[in-house]
């Protein structure tokens, strides 16, 4: 009982710690965000309150200033396009691996696996260079194409949720004249619901997250998106720390109503396709 006692207390200390270690930077930034730039410049400590709990003027400043509409705007197309473009050919090519018989197809299957094993900046070059030969450089169709056409982990995730489905439903349907387009429509896709759910959640928040492709690929200020947009803060207000503060609580938002509201779905999907 003593050492049963002693290891769960020792649990609940490194969950605590946890919890400490992911929250204290985010209470930083709020607490931040909150102070004026007299506050800031008395550096009264970075866990200091606010004079104003209530003092949103620093999240008008970083909102308005800092074009954070129009970097939703950005944002949002591209999420819509590569969501939908990463489900459609995720789905589809897992599909044809599982389900079809052609030559090669193990070799196929093993270039998947070495494909997530190539560190992406070791091909960054020539990247760069077939996008901009398709005349996508500075443009929002850049990191859409990249989105949609680099995401291996999406692909075994529909795999592994394709081969649970029983072959025997695709066998009734072509019974019944169906072809292979129409199985995959109306038998396979609605019985992915699970997988799509992870994958939508899982590469929604991956996309809005990203920094580095946009960067590279959309130097347009009027191209901008959450990510670029926040690093854009450190030219005008290098030193107001609260207005940078502000933008970034504005970015994070989203994300973490996002994942707290359909995190069940994540857990739910990774632990269907694993057990199936």
């Amino acid at each position: 009982m003593t050492r049963r006692a002693v290891a769960r207390t020792f649990v609940y200390l490194s969950l605590v710690l946890a919890v400490v270690v992911v929250l204290l930077p985010l209470g930083v930034i709020v607490l931040t965000s909150l102070k004026t730039e007299q506050e800031m410049a008395d550096d009264s400590g970075a866990l200091s309150l606010p004079g104003d709990l209530l003092n949103f003027h620093n999240y008008v400043t970083a909102f308005q200033d800092g074009e954070m509409m129009a970097a939703f705007a950005n944002t949002a197309f591209i999420l819509l396009f590569a969501v939908t473009g990463t489900v459609l050919i995720g789905s589809m090519t897992a599909y044809a691996i599982d389900r079809f018989t052609f030559r090669f197809r193990k070799l196929v299957i093993a270039l998947f696996l070495v494909a997530t094993l190539v560190p992406g900046v070791t091909t960054q070059v020539a990247t760069f260079q077939i996008v901009n030969s398709f005349g996508m450089f500075d443009t929002l169709w850049a990191p859409i194409a990249l989105y949609m056409g680099t995401d291996i982990v999406s692909i075994y995730i529909f795999l592994q949720f394709v081969r649970s489905i029983p072959i025997s439903l695709d066998e009734s349907a072509r019974l019944d004249g169906a072809n292979a387009f129409t199985i995959y429509r109306k038998i396979i896709f609605p019985l992915l619901r699970p997988a799509i759910a992870t994958v939508v959640i899982v590469k929604g928040i991956t996309v809005y997250n990203d920094f580095y492709i946009p960067f590279l690929y959309m130097p347009s200020e009027d191209l901008g998106v959450i990510s670029t947009s926040l690093f854009r803060f450190k030219g005008p207000f290098a030193a107001h720390w609260e207005t940078i503060s502000a933008g970034a609580v504005l970015v994070i938002l989203p994300t973490l109503i996002a994942f707290l509201s359909l995190q069940r779905f994540i857990y739910n999907g990774f632990m269907k396709g694993a057990t199936r």
